[in-house]
């Protein structure tokens, strides 16, 4: 398995910046805890906790704006949605549709351990945050255009197929795992209780987000330092993440020299 954006969206979106995190050992009572616990307790202390600190920051940021769309990270968002022929006010890339959600009802309903904490850090950063179940991905995954003969499976349990030119996450047997780049995850490979190995997929566009990207990385890393995960930054010149084999105790394996 390996995830990269097609070289066709570098070409278009230079400025991109896209980290990633993969973690084994998820469960459906807490993916981790920043203390090094998991389980029930954990899920129901060090992940609140965390949780709430990353709310709280998305709602002092959210103070100095009339609105989410004033924000640089957003704004960045909707200029490439423009430019992909999506009107910003019907497609909304996750992150915005968080925060908007957020400001209008002061909370988000409770999914996952670590699909909310992943929502409570793209509000903080305001930068869309995708989480994928790697078990209902078939081989590698790309972010690329569609050729329109991929299918998307929708929350409700409905089958689409993306207009040629939409950018989706596509694996190898054609399922879209997104749609319309970061406006909507697909049913099919969303986590659920059943989830135990995930990729985690920030991406941004704005003028810092070669600061906040590696920055948003480093601090889901810290909360799932449990699990200890793996975590890249890609670029146009090294645009493929591919896990590294781990051993018993979750590290990634060192193998040998040979003579």
């Amino acid at each position: 398995m390996y995830f990269q954006h097609s070289a066709q969206l570098w070409r278009d979106f230079p400025a991109l910046v896209p980290g990633v995190l993969y973690a084994e050992g998820i469960t459906a009572d807490a993916p981790a805890a920043a203390g090094g616990q998991s389980g029930p307790a954990a899920a129901g202390g060090q992940d609140d906790r965390a949780i709430d600190r990353y709310t709280a920051i998305a709602k002092s940021r959210l103070a100095t704006v009339t609105a989410e769309s004033e924000l640089p990270e957003i704004q960045a968002w909707r200029r490439a949605f423009a430019a992909l022929g999506l009107k910003p006010t019907q497609y909304r890339c996750a992150s915005e549709s968080l925060l908007r959600r957020f400001r209008k009802e002061g909370s988000l309903p409770r999914l996952h351990p670590l699909v909310d904490l992943c929502n409570a850090v793209s509000m903080a950063y305001a930068i869309p945050v995708a989480v994928l179940d790697l078990n209902a991905i078939s081989g590698p995954l790309e972010v690329r255009y569609a050729t329109g003969d991929e299918e998307y499976l929708t929350f409700a349990g409905d089958t689409e197929h993306p207009a040629p030119g939409e950018v989706i996450f596509a694996d190898q047997a054609g399922q879209a795992h997104a749609r319309r780049w970061t406006n909507r995850q697909s049913g099919r490979s969303a986590v659920r209780d059943t989830t135990s190995t995930a990729l985690i997929v920030a991406e941004a566009l704005h003028d810092s987000a070669p600061a906040d990207v590696p920055d948003l990385i480093a601090a889901l890393a810290a909360e799932l330092q449990a699990l200890k995960p793996q975590t890249a930054l890609l670029t146009a010149a090294a645009p493929r993440f591919t896990p590294k084999p781990t051993d018993a105790s979750g590290q990634p394996e060192r193998r040998a020299c040979q003579p």
